[in-house]
């Protein structure tokens, strides 16, 4: 049952590309101020389901709204306009600006009115202080000077979501945040996650068990496209069909 607090919706929602149903009528509810992790083994349509929120990918049936709104089929930049960001597998920064240029372009990004690039973006205050607060929200802000090249992978998957932070979002759609990484630099980013949780709505997409239901208050388990259980991190580690589905592609018991 949906709910009428729902920030991000979908109903239905199915791409098919040519005979194969990579999403097949996967219905998902995201509420606010939560972390909703959507699982799976690989092949799932996990990432195929985070284009088509993001507009990458058009559905081929099934909607999509955003707080009340259909924004189904919807080109990426519009919907990110109405307040939804998205991070990639592979990280996407400009390696060559610092992690403070970087944030400051995610920010320029929301603006749709060409006259102002007339001028030094160092001139609009609001680009520069989105950039700031973003930094400061993912703990860059003493980095703000490196060049992104010189980071490390966990501080570089840090400023892709400080770039995402800088567009001023209300969803954060984020696709293997922790893919690649140590320990440490997981912990630092579980815990940034967490903290973000408070004033976003992020759906979280990850292969870290452990990070998953250390952050997530709500699951959704995809199998094959379709979804196979949603609900509470209890009630998933419980249900005999995920294990099943997990015990199928090799994943051990121990990682639930």
């Amino acid at each position: 049952m949906s709910s009428p607090e729902a920030l991000l919706l979908t109903t239905g929602l199915s791409r098919a590309f040519g005979g194969l149903v990579a999403v097949d009528s996967v219905s998902l509810q995201l509420d606010p101020a939560t972390i909703h992790a959507v699982i799976g083994p690989n092949g799932a349509g996990k990432s195929t389901l985070v284009n088509l929120l993001a507009g990458e990918v058009k559905p081929s049936s099934g909607s999509i709204r955003l707080r009340g709104e259909d924004i189904t089929g919807w080109k990426p930049d519009r919907i990110a306009r109405r307040g939804v960001a998205r991070t990639f597998q592979h990280t996407n920064v400009f390696p060559d600006f610092t992690v403070f240029e970087n944030c400051r372009l995610a920010a320029q990004s929301r603006n749709v009115h060409l006259m102002r690039w007339l001028k030094p973006a160092e001139s609009y205050r609001e680009w520069n202080d989105a950039a700031r607060s973003a930094m400061a929200m993912a703990d860059l802000g003493a980095r703000a000077g490196v060049p992104a090249h010189s980071l490390s992978h966990g501080e570089r998957r840090a400023l892709e979501i400080a770039m995402s932070l800088a567009t001023a979002p209300a969803v954060l759609l984020l696709d293997e945040p922790l893919a690649g990484m140590g320990a440490e630099e997981s912990i630092r980013i579980v815990a940034l996650l967490k903290r973000l949780s408070a004033d976003h709505s992020i759906l979280l997409i990850e292969h870290d068990m452990d990070a998953v239901f250390a952050l997530a208050d709500r699951l959704t388990v995809m199998v094959n496209g379709a979804v196979l259980a949603s609900g509470s991190p209890n009630a998933i580690r419980a249900n005999a069909e995920v294990q099943a589905a997990y015990l199928g592609a090799d994943v051990p018991m121990t990682a639930l």
